[in-house]
């Protein structure tokens, strides 16, 4: 189980890294297969394993036909 569950949708949603600057992208295309790969980052209300809801700014790759993968919680925003 993930230390949180994203509550809600991801706004403020902009990419970190594309293409060739993604330095995961071997490992990510045979974990989960072929896609354009991207890093991105956005803004979600979060509910803690507390049961706490916080504002937090999360990172995940995504790719076209594969879906959001390895969601993270970097910091809270509230």
């Amino acid at each position: 189980m993930n230390a949180f569950e994203i509550i809600g949708e991801i706004t403020e949603i902009e990419p970190i890294a594309v293409r060739s600057s993604l330095r995961d992208r071997d490992r990510l295309r045979q974990q989960y297969g072929p896609g354009r790969w991207r890093k991105l980052k956005g803004v979600a209300m979060i509910r803690l394993r507390t049961g706490r809801v916080r504002k937090a700014e999360l990172h995940w790759y995504e790719a076209h036909g594969v879906g959001k993968k390895e969601i993270k919680r970097k910091r809270y925003l509230d």
